[in-house]
């Protein structure tokens, strides 16, 4: 560690971090470079709308190997304080009374801002810019926020979760839904998540209820994985509804599952694949008769979880296209914060 001041340094960086992005990183790993502690300070004003404990949990998150990092809400009123970023003399001052407020221990701030030098004065500390050029890593939340797919590669993991898109394909068996998640994420260039069932469960007509909670996890483990990947859509070959529908239908009971479970599971667009195709017998598959069984548990357990799904019907090449019109309407539809 290069120490910036003599003696043990105690430092401190602030922003909203509307997103926290690869930029925001290099600024805080500088200052860490440059302390003995650093304290992040998210700055969250009641009037926006993207939460300020989710952003605290995004840098937690990222730094929680480092015991000398203390990530700090510093929640406000837009009334009290001025939410703006231009340089002026008068907000700095402001500012600075409040951090010295709330950091009265630190005697080192770093930030990529102008007006890092004025708010230090005020505070009578030393200021460490960097990167004010923004040459690094050339970007900035703004220009995220209004398009996160288009700046995905300068998200970090931590943050991914929070604007990935999924989409679930759901259905009774020999639907289609793994050939056409397969052509959705090729087409998308999406993330696919494959049914853990199909690999953990050969024989659909000899399955234990362990084997479905071992689906359940497996399934939830992947999209885990896929939802921090290199594409903000993720494709999902079924969820957990069906898991759950298996489970009422060939036991009577419903599974227990764990909350983080179905937080993972949780879709912005479910594609339900109608029963109006030839069914093939794979070897492993139920009969035909049960097979358009399960499909009615499936539909009354997605009605039971409040899961609304768009029906996809028709032949190989309508189903295809209907769906690919569908996730172009959820992308398009952009709801981020």
């Amino acid at each position: 560690m290069t120490t910036f001041l003599m003696g043990f340094t105690k430092a401190f960086v602030f922003g909203k971090f509307m997103p926290f992005h690869k930029g925001h990183a290099e600024l805080i790993n500088f200052a860490r470079q440059h302390c003995d502690h650093l304290t992040v300070l998210v700055c969250s004003s009641d009037q926006e709308q993207l939460p300020g404990p989710v952003r605290q949990a995004w840098l937690q998150n990222t730094y929680a190997g480092d015991a000398a990092v203390r990530v700090q809400l510093l929640e406000y009123r837009e009334r009290e304080l001025p939410n703006t970023s231009e340089t002026s003399l008068a907000v700095s001052n402001v500012w600075a009374d409040k951090f010295r407020q709330v950091v009265p221990e630190c005697s080192l701030l770093v930030t990529s801002e102008p007006y890092g030098e004025l708010v230090a004065a005020r505070m009578n500390i030393q200021h460490l810019p960097f990167d004010v050029a923004r040459e690094t890593v050339p970007i900035a939340a703004s220009i995220i926020r209004q398009n996160p797919v288009a700046y995905w590669r300068f998200l970090p993991d931590s943050v991914k979760p929070y604007y990935v898109r999924k989409v679930v394909l759901l259905g009774t068996e020999s639907t289609g839904k793994t050939t056409l998640a397969t052509q959705l994420a090729a087409h998308f260039q999406a993330s696919l998540v494959e049914e853990a069932g199909r690999d953990l469960i050969t024989d659909s007509t000899s399955f234990s209820l362990a084997d479905l909670h071992r689906v359940a996890q497996e399934h939830a483990r992947r999209i885990a994985q896929a939802q921090t990947g290199p594409s903000a859509l993720v494709i999902l070959d079924t969820d957990i509804h069906i898991t759950q529908s298996y489970t009422k239908l060939m036991f009577g009971q419903e599974l227990t599952v764990l909350p983080e479970v179905y937080a993972l599971n949780r879709a912005d667009l479910y594609l339900y694949l109608a029963a109006d195709v030839p069914y093939v017998q794979d070897g492993g598959r139920l009969p035909n008769a049960d097979r358009l069984r399960l499909d009615v548990s499936h539909r009354e357990t997605l009605q039971d979880y409040g899961i609304k799904a768009v029906e996809i019907s028709g032949t190989w090449a309508q189903r295809l296209q209907r769906a690919i019109q569908q996730v172009e309407a959820l992308l398009l539809a952009n709801s981020y914060n």
